[in-house]
Protein backbone atom coordinates (compact mmCIF):
# COMPACT_ATOMS: atom_id res chain seq x y z
CA UNK A 1 0.00 0.00 0.00
CA UNK A 2 1.34 3.37 -0.84
CA UNK A 3 0.79 5.85 2.08
CA UNK A 4 1.65 8.79 0.17
CA UNK A 5 4.84 9.65 2.61
CA UNK A 6 7.61 8.87 -0.43
CA UNK A 7 10.42 10.97 0.18
CA UNK A 8 9.36 11.85 3.67
CA UNK A 9 11.86 11.91 6.65
CA UNK A 10 11.49 10.19 9.75
CA UNK A 11 12.97 9.88 13.35
CA UNK A 12 12.01 6.65 15.37
CA UNK A 13 12.99 6.83 18.72
CA UNK A 14 13.89 3.36 20.67
CA UNK A 15 14.37 2.27 17.08
CA UNK A 16 17.06 -0.63 17.56
CA UNK A 17 14.79 -3.15 17.97
CA UNK A 18 11.07 -4.33 18.55
CA UNK A 19 8.34 -2.02 18.06
CA UNK A 20 10.85 0.85 16.80
CA UNK A 21 12.45 -1.24 14.55
CA UNK A 22 9.55 -2.51 12.97
CA UNK A 23 7.95 1.01 12.48
CA UNK A 24 11.18 2.14 10.36
CA UNK A 25 11.08 -0.31 8.99
CA UNK A 26 7.42 0.19 7.75
CA UNK A 27 8.22 3.51 6.86
CA UNK A 28 11.27 2.39 4.71
CA UNK A 29 8.67 0.19 2.75
CA UNK A 30 7.14 3.57 2.25
CA UNK A 31 9.97 5.06 1.03
CA UNK A 32 10.69 7.55 4.09
CA UNK A 33 14.07 8.10 4.65
CA UNK A 34 14.30 6.99 8.35
CA UNK A 35 16.72 7.76 11.23
CA UNK A 36 16.59 6.05 14.36
CA UNK A 37 17.98 6.70 17.78
CA UNK A 38 19.46 4.15 20.51
CA UNK A 39 21.50 3.69 23.18
CA UNK A 40 23.20 0.52 22.34
CA UNK A 41 25.26 1.99 19.54
CA UNK A 42 26.21 -1.82 18.14
CA UNK A 43 22.81 -3.06 17.68
CA UNK A 44 21.66 0.44 16.35
CA UNK A 45 24.17 0.11 13.66
CA UNK A 46 22.75 -3.36 12.86
CA UNK A 47 19.28 -1.85 12.35
CA UNK A 48 20.35 0.88 10.44
CA UNK A 49 21.89 -2.04 7.96
CA UNK A 50 18.56 -3.63 7.48
CA UNK A 51 17.19 -0.15 6.79
CA UNK A 52 19.38 0.33 4.20
CA UNK A 53 18.92 -3.26 2.37
CA UNK A 54 15.35 -1.95 2.04
CA UNK A 55 16.41 0.64 -0.80
CA UNK A 56 16.68 3.68 1.77
CA UNK A 57 18.81 6.48 3.07
CA UNK A 58 19.41 5.63 7.21
CA UNK A 59 20.65 6.98 9.90
CA UNK A 60 21.45 5.35 13.66
CA UNK A 61 22.14 7.98 16.05
CA UNK A 62 23.61 6.97 19.30
CA UNK A 63 21.59 8.83 22.38
CA UNK A 64 19.91 8.48 25.67
CA UNK A 65 16.46 10.27 25.52
CA UNK A 66 16.43 10.90 28.89
CA UNK A 67 19.64 13.64 28.46
CA UNK A 68 18.49 16.79 27.09
CA UNK A 69 21.93 17.68 25.09
CA UNK A 70 21.36 13.97 23.07
CA UNK A 71 17.83 14.96 21.98
CA UNK A 72 19.35 17.92 20.50
CA UNK A 73 22.31 16.37 19.36
CA UNK A 74 19.60 13.68 17.37
CA UNK A 75 17.66 16.35 15.62
CA UNK A 76 20.80 18.56 14.87
CA UNK A 77 22.19 15.45 13.02
CA UNK A 78 18.87 15.12 10.94
CA UNK A 79 18.35 18.12 10.14
CA UNK A 80 21.90 18.74 8.96
CA UNK A 81 22.03 15.22 6.81
CA UNK A 82 18.65 15.46 5.36
CA UNK A 83 17.38 19.50 6.11
CA UNK A 84 13.94 18.76 7.36
CA UNK A 85 11.90 16.12 9.87
CA UNK A 86 8.53 15.58 8.62
CA UNK A 87 7.55 12.39 10.90
CA UNK A 88 8.34 11.64 14.93
CA UNK A 89 7.86 8.13 16.34
CA UNK A 90 8.33 8.80 20.01
CA UNK A 91 8.74 4.61 20.56
CA UNK A 92 11.34 5.15 22.83
CA UNK A 93 9.70 3.87 26.65
CA UNK A 94 9.36 0.51 28.61
CA UNK A 95 9.77 0.07 32.60
CA UNK A 96 6.35 -2.01 32.86
CA UNK A 97 8.24 -4.36 34.99
CA UNK A 98 10.33 -2.18 36.89
CA UNK A 99 9.66 -2.29 40.52
CA UNK A 100 7.75 -4.31 42.75
CA UNK A 101 4.53 -5.89 43.08
CA UNK A 102 3.86 -3.61 45.98
CA UNK A 103 3.69 -0.01 45.49
CA UNK A 104 4.91 1.01 49.44
CA UNK A 105 8.02 -0.69 48.29
CA UNK A 106 9.19 0.86 45.06
CA UNK A 107 11.46 3.80 45.24
CA UNK A 108 10.63 6.65 44.44
CA UNK A 109 13.10 6.76 42.26
CA UNK A 110 11.34 4.09 39.40
CA UNK A 111 8.23 6.44 39.34
CA UNK A 112 10.75 9.05 38.36
CA UNK A 113 12.55 6.91 36.03
CA UNK A 114 9.90 5.25 34.53
CA UNK A 115 8.10 8.87 33.61
CA UNK A 116 11.94 10.22 32.31
CA UNK A 117 11.93 7.45 30.02
CA UNK A 118 8.49 7.76 28.57
CA UNK A 119 6.81 10.76 29.12
CA UNK A 120 9.36 13.54 29.41
CA UNK A 121 11.50 11.52 26.31
CA UNK A 122 8.56 12.29 24.30
CA UNK A 123 8.59 15.80 25.46
CA UNK A 124 11.51 16.39 24.41
CA UNK A 125 11.73 15.00 20.86
CA UNK A 126 8.50 16.56 20.65
CA UNK A 127 9.15 19.74 21.25
CA UNK A 128 12.37 19.72 19.32
CA UNK A 129 10.52 18.53 16.06
CA UNK A 130 7.95 21.09 15.90
CA UNK A 131 9.36 24.23 14.74
CA UNK A 132 10.85 22.08 11.81
CA UNK A 133 7.40 21.05 11.44
CA UNK A 134 6.07 24.19 11.32
CA UNK A 135 8.02 25.79 9.18
CA UNK A 136 7.11 23.22 6.32
CA UNK A 137 3.88 23.03 7.46
CA UNK A 138 3.40 19.32 7.59
CA UNK A 139 4.07 16.99 10.25
CA UNK A 140 2.90 13.74 11.77
CA UNK A 141 3.68 13.16 15.54
CA UNK A 142 2.94 9.53 16.94
CA UNK A 143 3.59 8.14 20.40
CA UNK A 144 3.48 4.92 21.23
CA UNK A 145 1.90 4.19 24.37
CA UNK A 146 -0.11 1.04 25.71
CA UNK A 147 -3.68 -0.14 26.45
CA UNK A 148 -2.10 0.04 30.32
CA UNK A 149 -2.28 4.27 29.88
CA UNK A 150 -5.78 3.89 27.70
CA UNK A 151 -7.39 2.30 31.06
CA UNK A 152 -5.21 1.43 33.76
CA UNK A 153 -3.95 -2.01 34.77
CA UNK A 154 -0.26 -3.43 35.36
CA UNK A 155 2.65 -1.55 37.36
CA UNK A 156 1.27 1.93 38.51
CA UNK A 157 4.16 3.77 37.50
CA UNK A 158 3.93 2.79 34.05
CA UNK A 159 0.43 3.34 33.38
CA UNK A 160 0.75 6.54 34.87
CA UNK A 161 3.70 7.46 32.71
CA UNK A 162 1.55 6.06 29.50
CA UNK A 163 -1.52 8.02 30.17
CA UNK A 164 0.96 11.23 30.69
CA UNK A 165 1.61 10.39 26.77
CA UNK A 166 -1.25 10.20 25.64
CA UNK A 167 -2.48 13.13 27.47
CA UNK A 168 -0.05 15.42 25.70
CA UNK A 169 -0.56 14.27 21.77
CA UNK A 170 -4.13 14.92 22.96
CA UNK A 171 -3.40 18.35 24.62
CA UNK A 172 -1.01 19.42 21.65
CA UNK A 173 -4.03 18.11 18.86
CA UNK A 174 -6.22 20.57 20.10
CA UNK A 175 -3.65 23.34 19.97
CA UNK A 176 -4.93 25.63 16.70
CA UNK A 177 -1.42 26.95 15.48
CA UNK A 178 -0.09 23.77 15.82
CA UNK A 179 -2.37 21.44 13.98
CA UNK A 180 -3.23 24.41 11.61
CA UNK A 181 0.15 23.85 9.96
CA UNK A 182 -0.40 21.00 8.58
CA UNK A 183 0.42 18.57 12.09
CA UNK A 184 -1.58 15.81 13.62
CA UNK A 185 -0.51 13.99 16.91
CA UNK A 186 -1.87 10.77 18.00
CA UNK A 187 -1.20 7.63 19.66
CA UNK A 188 -1.29 4.12 18.89
CA UNK A 189 -1.37 2.34 22.55
CA UNK A 190 -0.40 -1.41 22.31
CA UNK A 191 -1.44 -4.29 23.99
CA UNK A 192 0.98 -7.89 24.21
CA UNK A 193 2.77 -7.82 22.21
CA UNK A 194 5.68 -10.25 21.59
CA UNK A 195 9.26 -9.05 21.42
CA UNK A 196 12.18 -10.92 21.88
CA UNK A 197 14.76 -9.78 24.02
CA UNK A 198 12.10 -7.33 25.93
CA UNK A 199 8.53 -7.64 27.01
CA UNK A 200 7.07 -10.97 26.44
CA UNK A 201 9.94 -12.89 25.02
CA UNK A 202 8.10 -16.42 23.46
CA UNK A 203 12.34 -17.97 23.52
CA UNK A 204 13.26 -16.70 26.74
CA UNK A 205 9.92 -17.08 29.46
CA UNK A 206 7.79 -19.91 27.14
CA UNK A 207 5.91 -21.49 29.69
CA UNK A 208 4.30 -17.15 30.73
CA UNK A 209 3.57 -16.13 27.18
CA UNK A 210 1.67 -19.34 26.53
CA UNK A 211 -0.88 -18.70 29.94
CA UNK A 212 -1.01 -15.20 28.49
CA UNK A 213 -1.96 -15.84 25.29
CA UNK A 214 -4.84 -18.30 26.73
CA UNK A 215 -6.43 -14.98 28.25
CA UNK A 216 -6.29 -13.13 25.13
CA UNK A 217 -9.46 -12.76 23.15
CA UNK A 218 -7.24 -13.92 19.62
CA UNK A 219 -5.73 -16.93 21.68
CA UNK A 220 -1.75 -14.96 20.99
CA UNK A 221 -0.16 -12.15 21.62
CA UNK A 222 0.65 -9.69 18.40
CA UNK A 223 4.01 -9.00 16.62
CA UNK A 224 6.21 -5.67 16.25
CA UNK A 225 4.62 -5.73 12.67
CA UNK A 226 0.87 -5.57 13.46
CA UNK A 227 1.98 -2.41 15.69
CA UNK A 228 3.71 -1.02 12.97
CA UNK A 229 1.33 -1.38 10.14
CA UNK A 230 -0.75 0.66 11.94
CA UNK A 231 1.92 3.41 13.06
CA UNK A 232 2.62 3.75 9.25
CA UNK A 233 -1.03 4.71 8.01
CA UNK A 234 -1.12 7.32 10.49
CA UNK A 235 2.28 8.48 9.39
CA UNK A 236 0.47 8.90 6.03
CA UNK A 237 -0.67 11.37 3.68
CA UNK A 238 -4.30 9.33 3.67
CA UNK A 239 -4.69 9.73 7.67
CA UNK A 240 -5.03 13.34 7.37
CA UNK A 241 -8.11 13.75 9.43
CA UNK A 242 -6.62 11.41 12.49
CA UNK A 243 -5.81 13.34 15.01
CA UNK A 244 -5.58 13.34 18.53
CA UNK A 245 -6.64 9.36 18.40
CA UNK A 246 -5.54 6.82 21.09
CA UNK A 247 -5.92 3.90 18.47
CA UNK A 248 -5.31 0.60 20.63
CA UNK A 249 -3.82 -2.43 18.83
CA UNK A 250 -4.42 -5.34 20.89
CA UNK A 251 -6.33 -7.76 20.15
CA UNK A 252 -9.25 -7.03 21.73
CA UNK A 253 -7.26 -7.52 24.93
CA UNK A 254 -8.49 -4.05 26.46
CA UNK A 255 -11.92 -3.82 28.09
CA UNK A 256 -12.18 0.38 27.19
CA UNK A 257 -14.61 1.32 24.11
Amino acid sequence: MRLGIEGKIALVTGGSHGIGLAVAEALADEGCRVAICARDAERLEAAAERLRARGVDALGIAADACVPEDVERVMGHVKHAWGAIHILVNNVGGGGRWGSASVEETAERVWREVYEKNAMAAVRFTRAALPHMRRQRWGRVVTIASVQGREGGGRPWFAMAKSAEIALMKSLALTPELVRDGLTFNTVAPGSIAIPGTGWDAAADGDAVAAKAEELPLGRLGTPEEVAAVVAFVCSAAASFVNGATIAVDGGESRAF
